[in-house]
């Protein structure tokens, strides 16, 4: 399984971005997808996460200004960034928890190159 993240970027405070992450390769069913993201000097930490019913996880930091969401059929995922704030600086990782062969394996999970968020104030 193969995730491949995009979007990114630099912006000032206040403007949005958008994220997109699609898992390729052998996939049975993706049980959620999501990103994370890890500042300089800083543990990785949720930022958010989709599961297959529409559920969805954020962290209290990013409430009310991030979206997660996601197309089932293309296993892809996407995150919404808006009124961006220096702390949201980071590089964000794309997660997808994944069955690779049939319904009677353990999840696994897989994880997509880093893409850097940068936000200036």
């Amino acid at each position: 399984v193969q995730l491949q993240a995009s979007g990114g970027g630099s912006v000032q405070a206040g403007e949005s971005l958008g994220l997109s992450c699609v898992a390729s390769g052998i996939i049975f069913s993706i049980n959620y997808m999501g990103w994370y993201r890890q500042a300089p000097g800083k543990q990785r930490e949720l930022v958010a996460r989709i599961y297959s019913d529409g559920n969805t996880n954020y962290a209290d930091s990013v409430k009310g200004r991030f979206t997660v969401s996601r197309d089932g059929a293309k296993y892809t995922a996407y995150l919404q960034m808006n009124s961006l704030e220096p702390e949201d600086t980071a590089v964000y990782y794309c997660t997808a928890d994944v069955k690779v062969y049939s319904s009677r394996d353990s999840p696994r999970a897989f994880w997509g190159q880093g893409t850097q968020v940068t936000v200036s104030s």
